[in-house]
């Protein structure tokens, strides 16, 4: 199966993500494509449909001390931390190539982070005052929270949607939410009352592995957040789930890294789909899923993309 089948020609893969209006169903994973311009070296990344750029605070973050990144059986674990420059001097480095590929077709999303309510709304200020051309923003809700104790910004129903609740009056465009794998028909009924216009899942797992010999974390932290095929059957589970309990879109992810992975996220109810660790080791791997998408849809019979979705029969 491949892009030049001819019995793909017919196929519409144009979606919309919660208005975020996709010419084909496939995005890539925050923190996995940096800002897209390092793979044009590899492929014309105007021929995906979206890309969603690393994720970025109102103020600088130096994020955690190395190691942070290890490999595991299928994936691999990181504890970056969310490392980044700030939200000014994202835009002042990319914004040009960002606003052209906007024009070039590819949908540009740009992520929210933060420690805070105060830090998330700080961030997305600052991204609709700077960055006009960004088609939505993502909010990414697996953040610790500093100061309640380090647990998760949007860990439970009541928290994420405190954050959402915040955010939404100040963000004039498509609003996602990058959900944490927790509780996730709770969290995912949560942020769409409070007017989220898509939900993005799954971020990782948190994991831990050790180095036998010196008895320590692989890692600078104790534990880290898997990715990578590991967790896919996982991914498409949860992404049923959420499907299951809210009307608005998804953006499924998860150890996507074939046309099969992605098929798989569609039929259980995603409109789009994200590749992640696999631009690591095959940094042509969503540019091929396109191709493989549209003859995928020939096969099974139908000529929009769109009729596949949530299509599962069990």
């Amino acid at each position: 199966m491949g892009e030049k089948n001819p019995s793909a020609e017919g196929v519409s893969l144009a979606v919309d993500l919660g208005g975020v209006r996709m010419k084909n169903p496939v995005n890539t994973a925050s923190g996995t494509f940096a800002f897209g311009s390092v793979f044009e070296g590899f492929f014309d990344v105007s021929r995906l449909g979206a890309i969603t750029c690393k994720g970025c605070s109102a103020e600088p973050w130096p994020g955690n001390p190395a190691p942070r990144m290890c490999e595991v059986p299928s994936g691999m674990m990181n504890t970056v931390g969310l490392a980044n420059p700030g939200v000014a001097a994202v835009v002042e480095q990319n914004g040009a190539y960002l606003a052209g590929l906007e024009e070039r077709g590819c949908r540009v999303i740009l992520q929210a982070a933060g420690h805070s309510v105060e830090e998330y709304v700080a961030a997305v200020e600052l991204i609709e005052e700077l960055a006009p051309w960004a088609s939505g923003v993502e909010l990414n809700i697996s953040c610790p929270n500093i100061a309640r104790g380090g647990a998760l910004v949007g860990g439970t129903p009541e928290s994420a949607a405190e954050v959402v609740r915040a955010v939404r009056p100040r963000v004039r465009r498509p609003l996602l939410v990058k959900m944490a794998p927790v509780r996730v028909p709770e969290v995912a009924r949560a942020c769409e009352a409070e007017g989220a216009d898509a939900l993005s899942l799954i971020n990782t797992i948190n994991g831990m592995s050790l180095d036998v010999r010196t008895r320590r974390s692989r890692l600078s932290r104790p534990t880290g957040g898997v990715s990578g095929p590991a967790i896919h059957a996982i991914a498409v589970r949860m992404v049923w789930e959420a499907a299951g309990a809210v009307k608005i879109p998804i953006n499924g992810m998860g150890g996507i890294a074939t046309w099969e992975d992605a098929a798989e996220m569609i039929l259980a109810g995603a409109t789009s789909v994200t590749v992640g660790t696999a631009n690591f080791y095959d940094p042509t791997c969503a540019e091929r899923i396109v191709g493989e998408l549209a003859a995928w849809a020939a096969e099974q019979g139908v000529t929009d993309i769109n009729e596949l979705i949530g299509a599962v029969e069990c």
